[in-house]
């Protein structure tokens, strides 16, 4: 479980309790990317870290079971931001420019991919950078990063299947959900109601455009969105 609540001096009062920084989850790939932002030793956080939003909404997703590996990047890369903000001593390294042509190949792929999840190994390899260094570069271009981008890849995929007669677990599947409960939440959280709920009101809209006088009963272009459904933002996560 990651504590944050431990300042210096809590810390100092604490001996032979593990330290915050060895309960963070994966700690020492939180040193190490720390390192390759940071041009000065691992940040200590002199308040509680619950009062930096950034760090705080990290430590909250590092307690979602069963993330996916882009996920896991993102949240390090979210911690390591959040500690360089909560030690004022700490120096960021100086910024580098983006690699437009490296973060065009790995959203290429992201694109392609719309059935799966997509490793972080693969990204490395498409597009030459560090996990590390294409999430920090991905975010700063597209405003979102690589994870959140799959995600809602996958989920416009699902959401052309759900105007279709599959079983919401065979969708989930196919799309790269661990099982139909993973894409129920995935689905609910980016377009504010449930898979079947969407299903029901879609067919609900095709119904009534193809009782119009007039209506020719073929789909228009572009994706479907049920009335209700909001669109989801590429950034909110």
């Amino acid at each position: 479980m990651v504590r944050p609540l431990y300042t210096s001096g809590s810390l100092a009062q604490s001996a032979g309790r593990p330290s915050a920084r060895a309960r963070l989850p994966q700690g020492q790939l939180v040193g190490q990317n720390v390192s390759r932002l940071v041009a000065a030793t691992l940040p200590f956080a002199r308040q509680p870290v619950v009062h930096v939003g950034a760090m705080a909404a990290a430590i909250r997703s590092a307690c979602v079971y069963g993330l996916e590996p882009l996920a896991i990047d993102d949240l390090l890369l979210r911690i390591t931001t959040g500690l360089t903000t909560a030690d004022p001593t700490s120096r960021l390294a100086p910024s580098r420019s983006l690699d437009l042509v490296a973060i065009a190949r790995a959203r290429a792929l992201l694109d392609a991919e719309r059935t799966r999840v997509v490793r972080s190994e693969e990204l490395e390899v498409v597009s030459g950078l560090t996990r590390y260094d294409l999430a920090r570069q991905f975010r700063a271009a597209l405003g979102t990063s690589p994870y959140r981008y799959s995600l809602l890849r996958r989920l416009d995929a699902a959401r052309d299947r759900l105007l279709g007669q599959q079983p919401l677990a065979d969708i989930a599947l196919e799309t790269g959900f661990a099982d139909q409960a993973h894409f129920t939440r995935m689905f609910t959280a980016a377009y504010g109601l449930s898979p079947g709920r969407y299903r029901a009101l879609a067919r609900t809209s095709q119904d009534g455009a193809r009782d119009e006088p007039g209506a020719t009963g073929e789909s228009g272009s572009g994706p479907v969105i049920a009335a209700g459904a909001r669109r989801p933002t590429a950034g909110a996560r």
